[in-house]
């Protein structure tokens, strides 16, 4: 059993959307973010360069996810402020699929920083930030990272290693077909901010759109078919 706590929605710049809710079964709060469903959104994603970041010394990042998160920020602390207030032995949880994966890993390290034990599960998400970011959020030992990836999804090559950019670790690859419940036998873990054994590793001239939407089912099924053209 579940209750939404708080959502944010359409915000003015980067329309990050998201919510914190309440799982009163597993003792859970969960904050997650949307991927990209309008174009404010693909704006965000094309915002390639870098730039700098408050959540550890010299450590950069994607501008346009980070200014989704800077945006964010403010809203997603005090809806979970008030969630502990009301439920204080809760876990937390950062889930976030595409954009929304991005998001989530920032949300994750600022939450973390803030002395909150936080388990991160990203899927589909594109790389975030330089090695020194990467490698803080890695390493905070604040809760799981769990970044899932699945075969010939074009999202996680993007942006290019190349422009200076990498994931967080580790990944947790899921080799199945589209339309197909993955076992554990199809999910293998691998390790480092590059490593091309996983999704980094597959022809990447092999992209499969329908992939990115399938992560352990159709993960945008709820979601409604429009597409949001507000300016």
């Amino acid at each position: 059993m579940a209750s939404s706590s708080a959502e944010r929605k359409s915000s003015l710049q980067t329309d990050v959307t998201g919510y914190v809710a309440i799982d009163h079964t597993r003792s859970l709060t969960v904050l997650a973010f949307r991927g990209s469903r309008s174009v404010r959104n693909f704006v965000t994603d094309a915002n390639f360069p870098a730039t700098k970041t408050d959540i550890c010394d010299s450590c950069t990042a994607h501008a346009g996810f980070w200014n989704s998160w800077v945006e964010a920020r403010p809203g997603v602390m005090a809806a979970l402020k008030t969630a502990a207030a009301s439920h204080p032995n809760n876990r937390v949880v950062i889930v976030g699929h595409s954009l929304g994966g991005a998001i989530a890993d920032f949300a994750a390290a600022s939450i973390r920083k803030s002395g909150v034990v936080a388990d991160l599960y990203t899927y589909g998400a594109p790389r975030i930030a330089g090695a020194a970011l990467s490698d803080f959020i890695t390493n905070q030992n604040m809760g799981g990272n769990f970044r899932v990836t699945h075969k010939d999804d074009p999202v996680p090559r993007l942006p290019p290693v190349v422009l200076g950019f990498v994931h967080i670790s580790p990944e947790y690859y899921i080799s199945s077909p589209n339309n197909v419940v993955p076992t554990p036998n199809d999910i293998t873990k691998y390790t480092g901010s590059i490593n091309l054994l996983g999704n980094s590793g597959n022809n990447p001239l092999q992209t499969d759109l329908i992939a990115h939407g399938w992560y352990f089912n159709a993960i945008g099924a709820c979601g409604g078919g429009e597409f949001e053209f507000k300016n």
